[in-house]
């Protein structure tokens, strides 16, 4: 059975399986994360209590296939069927199943390219069932002429003539063990390769989203508040702050380099004010408050994102599995990874703190001046595990708590809906939330909120354990809170009065001592 490695933890079900008596051999070892190993198991009974029943739940529906007698009970080998659509967006089975609506889903995202993709998957995936049927039917035959060498080779101590039967059929175990090898070789060849294909596929979008090939295809659907443009002239946000001696770019930039700064004095106060505000106001709408690991693994960042997003964004540790995150909801989700959550503690509803870390690559780039595109910011962030009938529910609440915390900060807001081209390949559906901009006189995003479906949970392989002992996939959700010091760029605009100071709304005074206005210095 290709299985992960056993971990150290006693509840690892791989290590606490009360199975009995069995045999394992590590046959070979594809990455250092995962081996392929073959184990002779007892034949599951009807029971629902047999304990090889409860060893396989976790794992999923295997294939057992009769190998011979262990005390009385049959034993077999479980082959790898159950790993089936593991660590990908779509099941394999629903490719299979629904090649055409793939195609079109694909279409509806402007990725042609990967058209291809999906006759190419559904080609090796049947060469892979019908080499594992034919490795299945081999072990069969092989153990059933390995008895009857042992007969023969009994029976020859009486009739001699016997030796000769017993070392042909010997020749033709060989013969099949040798076949096997290579068949098991092939399996490991092909499940990569389906594997590789199917991280490519797009997850399928919900029927709502709006189609067009790129962001300028987004759709407003309404807004929050009075986009109002002061008599005034406003001016850039870096010059705001640098009235209150609150930043230093030229100092960051020899430190560091372009897209970092340093904030100071009452602007740097004002962005730890605004991210506590955020968290007791998730914190008050029931959110458990996590501060998660900063750093996470690779095989963590594969499962939270596509390879596009993860080379666009992601900083590696060099010399270890380790990356900087790039938000929090990526070591948020990983937190599940290979577990088993009761569906009695769903939902799990999170905020999160964290810095973030991003390379930033792409056509946005990085506006010097300003701290909207940067290498390094912090963020509130909030997800959700839930039920798949609840996903669009939670969708819903969780956009609507960005708009009621930026108007509770007197800064107006719209919704914006993202077409198919501007998803993500993992998303189904997701919004942004975006400032008003009085000095731009326009809007930019300051919240994304996104619903991923099962996407998330299956590459993760985390399951949800039902009241009736079913296993099913849950679905994930995640949305900004709070992410400064873009924020603050919309609420210094938007607080900011004739004089230069900027005054702090009611919600936020108790986060900086209590203070109505910020005085500027210069």
């Amino acid at each position: 059975i290709p299985l992960p490695c056993p971990s150290a933890s006693p509840r690892d079900p791989l290590r606490w399986a009360p199975v009995g008596p069995h045999l394992h051999k590590v046959r070979s070892i594809p990455s250092g994360a995962r081996r392929r190993i073959s184990i002779a198991l007892p034949c599951p009974s009807a029971s629902p209590r047999d304990p090889l029943r409860t060893f396989l739940s976790p794992i999923g529906a295997a294939l057992w296939s009769p190998a011979g007698d262990y005390k009385g009970r049959p034993y077999g080998f479980i082959s790898h069927h159950f790993i089936e659509g593991e660590s990908t967006m779509l099941d394999i089975k629903f490719i299979r199943e629904n090649p055409d609506a793939v195609k079109e889903n694909i279409k509806k995202k402007f990725q042609e390219q990967k058209l291809p993709l999906v006759d190419q998957v559904l080609e090796l995936d049947a060469e892979n069932r019908r080499t594992i049927q034919e490795a299945q039917e081999l072990r069969t035959a092989r153990n059933a002429k390995s008895k009857q060498v042992g007969v023969l080779m009994g029976q020859s101590k009486k009739d001699p003539s016997k030796l000769a039967e017993a070392e042909a059929l010997k020749a033709e175990v060989k013969a099949d063990a040798d076949r096997l090898a290579f068949l098991e070789g092939r399996e490991t060849e092909l499940a990569a390769e389906i594997r590789r294909i199917l991280l490519q596929i797009p997850n399928i979008i919900d029927p709502s989203v709006p189609i067009g090939p790129d962001d300028s295809c987004n759709v407003e659907v309404q807004r929050f508040g009075e986009a109002a443009t002061p008599a005034f002239e406003i001016p850039y946000h870096t010059q705001i702050m640098e009235s209150f001696d609150g930043i230093d770019m030229d100092a960051a930039g020899r430190v560091s380099g372009a897209g970092f700064y340093y904030l100071m004095g009452d602007i740097a106060r004002l962005h730890e004010a605004v991210l506590a505000y955020a968290r007791d106001f998730m914190i008050d709408k029931g959110f458990t408050f996590c501060i998660p690991p900063f750093m996470i693994h690779g095989n963590v960042v594969e499962g939270v994102m596509s390879q596009t997003e993860m080379d666009a964004m992601m900083y590696k540790i060099e010399g270890e599995d380790l990356y900087l995150i790039g938000t929090s909801e990526h070591s948020m989700i990983g937190k599940f990874i290979d577990q088993i959550i009761p569906e009695d503690k769903l939902p799990q509803t999170l905020t999160s703190y964290s810095p973030c870390f991003r390379k930033e690559k792409g056509a946005h780039g990085i506006e010097e001046r300003g701290v909207y595109r940067i290498h390094q910011f912090e963020k509130q962030e909030m997800i959700v595990v839930c039920k798949p009938e609840d996903s669009m529910k939670w969708y819903e609440q969780m956009w609507q708590y960005s708009v009621e915390l930026f108007r509770s900060l007197d800064i107006p807001v719209r919704q914006l809906e993202c077409c198919s081209g501007d998803l993500a390949d993992l998303k189904v559906k997701s919004c942004d939330i975006e400032a008003w901009s009085p000095r731009q006189k326009k809007y930019f995003e300051v919240c994304s909120c996104s619903n991923l479906g099962d996407a998330q949970a299956r590459r993760l392989k985390m399951r949800v354990k039902g009241s009736d002992g079913k296993m099913y996939l849950p679905h994930t959700l995640n949305n900004t809170v709070v992410a400064p010091p873009r924020m603050l760029i919309a609420f210094l605009e938007n607080n900011l009065q004739a004089d230069g100071s900027v005054k702090i709304p009611a919600a936020l005074r108790p986060y900086v001592g209590g203070m109505e206005v910020l005085l500027p210095t210069k």
